[in-house]
């Protein structure tokens, strides 16, 4: 986990990915490396997201992928088989995480109130995603859940971009982001995978000058 933790914090930005036809995984994979991020959180919101996992990591297993959206225990399952490195929930959902902690497999529960901060903490997760973000408060909120409970960092997603990704990571609380913009569905759908490398490239550099 806390290599894990590392990666997340150099990485700065989590490209949230929708694919709609695991086709596309591969040419994705390459355009995300390329520019800088390899990484990818491939959500389960459509049936091409298990045979994307599985033939992301085969084509490139020291890529960083995981699973969001995940909604189920099998949904979890399923994930990890297909080569999942983390699991992320929308919320907070107790049995998720206690099967992924029993399992030893990352996972980050979405949290957004105290309640839900504090039965995650009682658990020992460390690492909460905050969607989503900018409906919930954004920064100001993170910072105020985060006042508590010092020993807890944050992934929001939902509503960040290019424009308020500093403000985001320039909080000390916020680990990483979890972002659309530069693997919007239409771009994958339309193969515009230049445009993605592109403003995948321009992402990683704004964390660099963000972290420097």
């Amino acid at each position: 986990m806390k290599q894990m933790e590392e990666q997340l914090k150099e990485l700065g930005v989590i490209p949230v990915v929708v694919l709609q036809d695991a086709k596309d995984a591969l040419a994705l994979a390459d355009a995300l490396t390329e520019g800088g991020l390899p990484c990818a959180e491939v959500t389960f919101r459509t049936p091409a997201a298990e045979e994307s996992i599985r033939s992301i990591v085969k084509h490139n297993p020291d890529m960083l992928v995981g699973a969001g959206t995940i909604l189920t225990k099998e949904q979890a399952k399923r994930a990890v088989a297909a080569g999942a490195k983390f699991i992320v929930s929308p919320g907070f959902d107790p049995e998720i995480a206690e099967d992924c902690l029993k399992k030893k497999i990352p996972v980050f529960p979405g949290c957004v109130t105290p309640s839900e901060v504090a039965l995650a903490v009682k658990m020992g997760l460390r690492i909460l995603k905050f969607f989503p973000s900018e409906s919930f408060g954004g920064v100001s909120t993170i910072q105020a859940l985060a006042a508590p409970y010092t020993m807890v960092k944050f992934m929001p997603t939902g509503g960040i971009n290019a424009k308020n990704l500093r403000d985001y990571l320039s909080c000390d609380k916020i680990i990483c982001c979890g972002g659309s913009w530069m693997v919007k569905e239409a771009l994958i759908q339309n193969g515009e995978f230049q445009k993605i490398r592109k403003l995948t490239r321009e992402a990683a550099e704004l964390v660099k000058n963000i972290r420097a």
